[in-house]
């Protein structure tokens, strides 16, 4: 496809990369100069400079009345006017599909702004980021927590701890001995190795378990990783009151009855103001570093700690601050995907990436746009998991699994039949109307999709 990505940001950047090695041909439009160069250096793409939100800009990259060949465009700067302008623009022009970021919230409280300005998707991260973080606070063992199966089911990232009653034993032998358990290991990691195990290869000590399992069972599987960890959600930090901090402080006092959060920001008008709007939750005003103020608000009893303000640095700063000084689980949000892998070198627990999640899901959308939807892209591992509906004509309906011979790197972690699921065997026999859970290696995705009669874009 030909795709124009307005803004090459963090989000542009990371969209623009994924996309253009999947082949399309990316152009990509920028006004900052040293964006446009890193763009223009690093990637297989076309960049024109100027703002994308100006029709003679946008015909430079080929959207114009009548002569447009564009397939989509897709708008995520950091500004709406210009995300707005610039969809608003294209689709004028012809073009069939249109994706805008939405900074403001307001944006995205309902479907009306999209459907009145003819844009197809419209999408904040901040809902989806909050969203994450309540289950890390939940599920107090996982670094990483992706819901599937329309919350039903989820996708943990557990790490082996040396008490764990699991370590040692092949994943065969975990199966035997939790039968009732929906639970299925799709990945693991070992130091700098990945891979997609078979049912004899044994857990060992700090293995990441990428994990696949019914969401009511989560916390019976979480003591088979990390057994210490068990502990119900009572009180819990959350310095920055921005939109994440708003988002994931009323998602924790809607969701989990009791529950004690916390909200500091250092901003007095901010703090009055959200006092008013969450009024179960205790807003404070001060500094998030302040060990004192910590120590005397009960930080050493503290479940949870999430630092949300606007600096990935002091984020990540605050988040080591908070474990050092006795929460059980600290999390940062940052914006810059070179700090994910910092959990490894310093004591945070979760590292969240908000601009990530945002360009995860743009890449979704372009990717799977037919009947089949992904999940969660794993980039720390380059693997996905995709949800297919198998249409009456798939030609998967009617066989077992092992009929299929899917690639080596990729399974069927999930199936959904009615209301029933399970984890499917090689002698399953799928239906039409199964929803599955795809999960496989980015490399072989697309192979593996084939048996099902899907195509990934």
């Amino acid at each position: 496809m030909r795709i124009v990505l307005v803004g090459a940001g963090e989000v542009g950047y990371s969209v623009a990369k994924n996309l253009s090695s999947d082949g399309h041909n990316i152009i990509i439009i920028e006004d900052d100069e040293e964006r446009a160069e890193r763009a223009e250096n690093s990637l297989d793409v076309m960049v024109v400079r100027g703002n994308g939100a100006r029709p003679s800009v946008l015909a430079k990259a080929g959207v114009k009345e009548g002569l447009s060949d564009t397939d989509m465009l897709i708008a995520c700067t950091n500004r709406d006017e210009v995300n707005l302008m610039a969809c608003w623009i294209a689709k004028r022009m012809g073009v069939p599909h249109v994706i805008a970021r939405a900074v403001g919230l307001e944006f995205t409280d309902n479907d009306g702004w999209a459907k009145d300005l003819g844009i197809d998707m419209l999408i904040s991260p901040e809902r989806s980021v909050a969203k994450e973080i309540e289950e890390l606070l939940e599920v107090r063992a996982a670094i990483h927590a992706n819901e599937i199966a329309g919350g039903r089911a989820g996708i943990y990232v557990f790490r082996i701890a040396q008490e764990a009653p699991i370590m040692g034993l092949s994943l065969i032998e975990v199966r035997r001995g939790n039968p009732d358990m929906i639970m299925l290991v799709v990945c693991i990691r070992r130091g700098d190795r990945s891979f997609v195990p078979k049912a004899t290869d044994a857990l060992q000590e700090g293995d990441l378990c990428y994990t696949m399992c019914y969401r009511s069972q989560v916390l019976k599987i979480e003591r088979l990783f990390q057994p210490s960890r068990l502990k119900r959600l009572k009180r819990v930090f959350v310095v920055g009151a921005g939109k994440v901090g708003y988002q994931t402080t009323s998602r924790l006092i809607s969701h989990i009855r009791g529950i004690d959060v916390r909200l500091i920001d250092e901003d007095r008008a901010k703090c009055e103001k959200l006092a008013g709007e969450l009024p179960e939750a205790m807003v404070l005003c001060a500094d998030g570093s302040d060990t004192e103020f910590l120590k005397a608000e009960g930080i050493t009893e503290a479940d949870g700690y999430v630092a949300a303000t606007e600096h990935d640095e002091t984020n990540l700063m605050l988040a080591v601050l908070a474990k050092t000084l006795g929460a059980s689980k600290s999390i940062a949000v940052v914006r810059r995907s070179n700090y994910l892998g910092m959990t490894n070198h310093i004591p945070v627990d979760a590292i969240v990436n908000r601009n990530q999640t945002l360009a995860d899901v743009i890449t979704r959308s372009v990717r799977y746009p037919g009947s089949s939807r992904v999940l969660t892209v794993l980039e720390e591992i380059s693997a996905e998991a995709v949800e297919l509906t198998l249409q009456p004509d798939s030609p998967a309906v009617g066989k077992c699994l092992f009929e299929l011979k899917m690639p080596p790197g990729s399974l069927i972690g999930l199936l959904e039949r009615g209301e029933e699921m399970l984890i499917p065997t090689g002698g399953t026999k799928l239906m039409a109307g199964d929803k599955i859970v795809l999960f496989g290696t980015a490399d072989v995705m697309e192979l593996a999709m084939r048996p099902f009669g899907e195509d990934r874009a």
